[in-house]
């Protein structure tokens, strides 16, 4: 459930009706959390709240997005919430994997916070295997969108206008049955879940992936929020920079630390 920051002007949750909820899928090469990085420090977004659940992975650590000594030793934990009433955009930070058998708990209990808030629409960002795209999926660009029937009526016309390929289905049972096509995203955590009950509670939901490999993601991060940004426009797009994905985007402290600390001298 929601907790909101107590600012010392009391408690009360903060008003979300109309505005867009972007999320990260836990999934792989975290490609989802890292974009959501990218888009909190960009838009320098105020913490508001916490997503409390027990069915991720316990947490703490200093603040990811410090800009100074100061806000530095501010704590954080597994699930946060970030806003931006000017465009009309709240983010969920997720920072942990899930525990066992948690996704449809946490599925139950997202959803229900998004109908109590009033949430206009999800935008879910998420990730898939490379290795195990089918050969229709081998071929142009390694991104993929999925709309709910309810988000597909309000802006699958603007998806044809940017030439996205949705997300295709593959064979239920290849080489035996390959009439029978069914959704697949291996390496997608909860996004098949959260899609699939999103869509039967008539929820507004997009899910924006791409096929990648664990290794270094920071590239591919900056290529899942530069197609965010295609649709959403939360930055605007330089043209000049555009082969230069970094430069539209500010990178968080926190990325100094993403494969660890050298080795200490001491050691030796």
């Amino acid at each position: 459930m929601f907790i909101p920051c107590d600012r010392g002007g009391g408690s009360a949750a903060p008003d979300f009706k109309g505005f867009t909820l972007l999320m990260p899928a836990v999934s792989v090469g975290n490609v989802g959390q890292l974009a959501i990085d990218l888009v909190i420090s960009t838009l320098n977004m105020t913490k508001v709240g916490y997503f409390y659940t027990d069915c991720l992975v316990p947490m703490v650590g200093n603040n990811p997005y410090a800009t100074a000594e100061e806000n530095s030793v501010e704590l954080s934990i597994n699930a946060e919430v970030y806003s931006l009433p000017s465009k009309k955009l709240v983010v969920l930070q997720i920072r942990s994997p899930f525990i066992k058998n948690k996704y449809r708990p946490f599925c139950e209990t997202l959803l229900s916070w998004v109908k109590s808030s009033k949430c206009a629409r999800v935008v879910l960002l998420s990730s898939s295997h490379a290795y195990q795209r089918d050969d229709e999926q081998l071929l142009g660009t390694p991104l993929r969108y999925l709309l709910t029937p309810d988000l597909e009526k309000a802006v699958g016309g603007r998806m044809k206008e940017l030439n996205w390929k949705e997300m295709e289905k593959v064979a239920a049972y290849p080489g035996i049955n390959d009439t029978d096509k069914v959704l697949h995203i291996p390496g997608g955590g909860i996004t098949k879940l959260l899609f699939t009950e999103s869509c039967s509670e008539g929820i507004q939901m997009a899910v924006l992936l791409k096929f990648c490999s664990e290794g270094d993601n920071i590239p591919d991060a900056f290529v899942l929020v530069n197609y965010l940004n295609e649709w959403l426009q939360l930055i605007k797009s330089e043209s000049n920079d555009s082969t230069d994905p970094s430069s539209q985007w500010k990178i968080p402290s926190s990325w100094r630390l993403l494969f660890g600390n050298g080795l200490p001298p001491a050691l030796f």
